[in-house]
């Protein structure tokens, strides 16, 4: 069975959300990095809507811009409005578009088609090129919703591994210390190789290597170089590795600029597109006082660790790495960065100049919620940047992650502070 049949019968966790928007006037704009699941994502979206809604075949409609006849049906707006207006005539129309930013100068041509005010909802699925998503932020204000497709979650890499555990944790169930102990094998296993679904539904590390390094060539040719028209190709790659090596550690655009030999303003065009391509994401420090925390260095994590792995050409497992601890923090970083996709909330960490320390902070208007990653826990300890955080914050509570202590607390004044698995966080959030 190809990798895509499997992967229609996953659920992703952003079905539901891009489900319920079906109803909504907007645009639904689905983006991410290349070979995420989109198209099958969106084929889920279809069945669901001709099955579980009072919906005709003939009012739903699909084109891949991959294709060339479809792509041609697409390369005439005026056109392609009247085909919409014919086939609406009687009946309200749902329009699935897929790859839709290879549509010429695409962002003006949706707004023309939404703004003809046919009865049709669009839907459509784009790679994570500068034009789909800046220049449709820009021209599609208040027309559209974008939604976030990634690689896998976790729990997604558990739906394909181990239903049962999978199941688990999305009902909460209490977990037996068998269940635990395999839990934390296959989380390992997801740190090292990452959850592009065909690396997931791969056997053996050669097969997974291939794939991964077939999806990061391919972001390089069509992405970097083809889409943001990187010049420089090597030091592009060169830049990702030395972020992948420094994950989670304060970014110093001088130092990368003197290290590649490329000028401050290339180094910061080359990070920005490597976010606005998904491949990493910055985390902002939190502060309220600019005079005592640094407010401007940022921190960088890889959205997919197995493209952090591969290019640092490092897939030991987990317990034999030497970065261990950057490993979980960007673990961590996915995890959470993942559950705030469902909740109001920013990502920041914190950091004094005095060097006092905090790995993330949670921002849900003004309460905060801290949280440490630790690669070795033994005991109920409390860090001292995350004391130092308690005593200047306050906090209700605070979460320490870790992969050896889940289920146990200790206070620092009147902050709770958990001990969590990074994959069990959700419920202490």
């Amino acid at each position: 069975m190809r990798t895509s049949d499997i992967t229609r019968y996953i659920e992703r966790d952003l079905f539901d959300k891009v489900a319920g928007h079906l109803d909504k006037p907007e645009i639904t704009l689905i983006t991410g990095s290349r070979q995420v699941g989109k198209t099958v994502l969106l084929e889920q979206v279809r069945d669901y809507l001709l099955k579980n809604r009072t919906v005709s075949p003939g009012s739903v409609f699909a084109f891949n811009l991959d294709i060339i006849q479809d792509w041609e049906i697409l390369h005439d707006q005026t056109q392609f409005i009247e085909l919409l207006r014919d086939r609406s005539r009687k009946q309200k129309i749902y329009v699935f578009i897929d790859e839709a930013q290879k549509v010429p100068e695409a962002a003006r041509f949706f707004k023309g088609v939404y703004d003809a005010k046919i009865d049709a909802k669009l839907i459509l699925t784009g790679s994570s090129s500068l034009e789909f998503k800046a220049k449709f932020k820009e021209t599609l204000a208040g027309r559209k919703r974008i939604f976030q497709l990634s690689p896998f979650s976790f729990h997604e890499f558990l739906m394909v591994q181990d239903k049962y555990l999978s199941d688990c944790l999305k009902n909460q169930r209490k977990l037996t210390l068998v269940d635990q102990q395999r839990l934390l094998a296959l989380f390992k296993n997801y740190m090292t190789f990452g959850g592009y679904p065909r690396v997931v539904l791969s056997e053996g590390l050669n097969e997974k290597r291939y794939i991964l390094q077939e999806i990061y060539s391919s972001y390089i040719e069509k992405d970097a170089v083809g889409f943001f028209e990187i010049k420089n190709k090597t030091a592009y790659n060169r830049l990702i590795k030395l972020l992948a090596s420094q994950t989670g550690q304060l970014i110093n655009i001088g130092e990368l600029s003197a290290h590649l030999a490329i000028d401050r303003g290339t180094v910061e065009r080359y990070i920005l597109a490597l976010e606005d391509t998904f491949i990493i994401r910055k985390i902002t420090p939190y502060f309220r006082n600019p005079r005592q925390e640094i407010i401007k260095a940022g921190k960088i994590y890889f959205l997919d660790l197995g493209i952090r792995n591969l290019v640092l050409e490092n897939f030991m497992h987990f317990d034999d790495k030497t970065d261990k601890g950057l490993v979980l923090e960007n673990a961590a970083c996915i995890e959470l960065l993942h559950q705030l996709g469902s909740r109001m909330g920013k990502l920041h960490f914190w950091r004094t100049k005095q060097g006092a320390e905090v790995d993330f902070v949670i921002e849900q208007g003004l309460e905060l919620l801290p949280v440490e990653v630790k690669s070795v826990v033994r005991k109920e300890t409390i860090p001292s940047g995350l004391r130092s955080f308690i005593e200047k914050f306050n906090p209700d509570k605070a979460i320490i992650t870790n992969l050896a202590l889940h289920g146990k607390f200790a206070t620092a004044g009147k902050t709770r502070i958990d001990f969590v698995y990074p994959f069990l966080i959700e419920k202490y959030l």
